[in-house]
This record gives structure tokens, sequence and C-alpha cells, in this order.
């Protein structure tokens, strides 16, 4: 089931929890990343105004590798606007996706950022909120989950690391480029219609709730597509999109949660 978008920011005199998600930026092209990373900064300078926290839920680059002295060139307006946001005290949470798995401490020293590696459960009020990225978890997918045990092994990213940097991110950048995410980049246009009975996340979330009914909210980033469907009586999953197409986000007001699109 697919939700129905707000088509325009939230403006509430209240102090927030955000959520957003898949930004991808660094696809298809330098030009269309940095519009897409101006838009980006414009919505977390108009959120800084209420926001208790800001999640920002996993690959928000499309590549990104962390040498001990080198990282990816590019995306400073995005990077000084986060320590901007934390130095003023606010908390930034970002989740290593799929494709930014290799975010090491770089992010947490300089931008402040609290960098997650795996699933957070929260509490906001009185509602309780499982947050992840998304990609991994539920039934099948053995090919990647193989390839992200492979990714996230110490010995295989010191490996990486003795590739010259400009070799080892120009590596990275060419396949993102050739990447299903980097064509719907420049197509503009939606990904694929989601069956919601067929979603891994889906039935990743039913399957949890029999170990833990208090969960309130599954956030998810990672399928790009903005869903918001009903688990149980009190239980909803959100998939927030993404802001390569939809430019969509959530706000969680202390009572309720909605999924909102950005009209910049």
């Amino acid at each position: 089931m697919h939700c129905n978008l707000i088509n325009k920011a939230l403006t509430i005199p209240k102090r927030h929890i955000y959520f957003a998600s898949d930004f991808h930026l660094g696809v298809p092209d330098h030009n269309s990343s940095l519009e897409r990373e101006k838009k980006l900064v414009k919505w977390l300078n108009i959120i800084r105004s209420d926001a208790a926290e800001i999640y920002l839920m996993g690959d928000v680059f499309d590549f990104w590798f962390e040498y001990r002295t080198v990282v990816p060139k590019g995306y400073i307006r995005l990077l000084g606007t986060i320590a901007e946001i934390t130095d003023s005290g606010i908390p930034v949470h970002v989740f290593r996706g799929n494709h930014d798995v290799w975010a090491f401490d770089y992010l947490e020293k300089e931008a402040g950022v609290i960098l997650h590696r795996d699933p957070v459960i929260r509490k906001f009020g009185n509602k309780t909120f499982y947050l992840a990225h998304g990609d991994g978890l539920g039934p099948g997918d053995k090919g990647y989950k193989f390839l992200k045990k492979v990714f996230s092994l110490r010995f295989n990213q010191i490996l990486f690391s003795w590739l010259h940097p400009d070799i080892g991110t120009r590596l990275g950048l060419y396949f993102s480029k050739k990447s299903r995410i980097a064509n719907v980049a420049r197509e503009q246009k939606p990904e694929y219609q989601m069956v919601i009975e067929n979603e891994m996340l889906f039935v990743y979330s039913k399957d949890y709730l029999k170990q833990r009914a208090d969960i309130n909210f599954f956030i998810y980033g990672h399928r790009h597509v903005p869903t918001d469907h009903q688990l149980a009586t009190d239980s909803r999953m959100v998939i927030l999109g993404d802001w390569v197409t939809n430019f969509t986000y959530a706000v969680f007001d202390g009572e309720e949660l909605k999924l909102v699109k950005f009209s910049d």
C-alpha cells in the first residue's frame, strides 16, 4: 500500500524527529548530484529550526570509502551543514547503507554524527521505533547477504585500502555510474512498483513483531518506494522513499508520524 504524500514541508512549532534516506550522492553525474545535494541542504536548514534529532537512514553517498588520510572528493555543502547542526546540539544519526558500508570514523570525528552499523530500537515519547537501513533483512537475497559479509571483513577493507585513492575512488564511482540507481536518476522516474506481500522488509517486520509486539514503527530506507503500511493495530512499516526521484521523508511530532514530500 503506497502512502498519500503531503506535497509541502511541515511547519510545526514543536520539537520533531526527522527521518530520510537514500540520497545516493555522486550519481549519475556531478551536476545532477550537486543539484540534489543543494536541495538536501535546503531541507536540513529548514528542519533544524524545530528538530530534536535527525536520522539519515543510509546510502547518503552512492560510493564512499575512507582511507586513513583521504576521503572521497566533494559533498562539502552537506558535510558542512551537518557539522553546523551537530555543533548546535542537535544529534544527527547516520546509518551505513549498502552503498556507504565503508564509512568508518571520519563522519563521526569531522561532522559530529552518530554512526550506526546495526538496527537500533529507540523510544520517542510513548512510541517505540525500530530503525534500520533495511539491506539484508528478511528472507532471500542470499547473494547480497554473502557479499555484505565479504565487504564487512576487515581484511578485505585493508586490501582495498592498498589501492591508491585515485584508483579506488575512480573504480567505485565507475561502478556507481553503471548501477541501477544511476539509471533511475538519469531517467528521473520511480524505480518500480512494490507488491507489499512480496516485500522482504514487510515479511521481516511481521516476523519481528512476534518477538517484540511493542514496536509501533518500523522505519526503513533501502527500497526507495515511499510506503506506509499498517502491520497491526498499533504498528506500521514506513519505507522512507529516496532523494533520487521521490524527495520524501518522515517526521514524528511526539504523537503522530507522517510521510512527507519535500517541495522547495
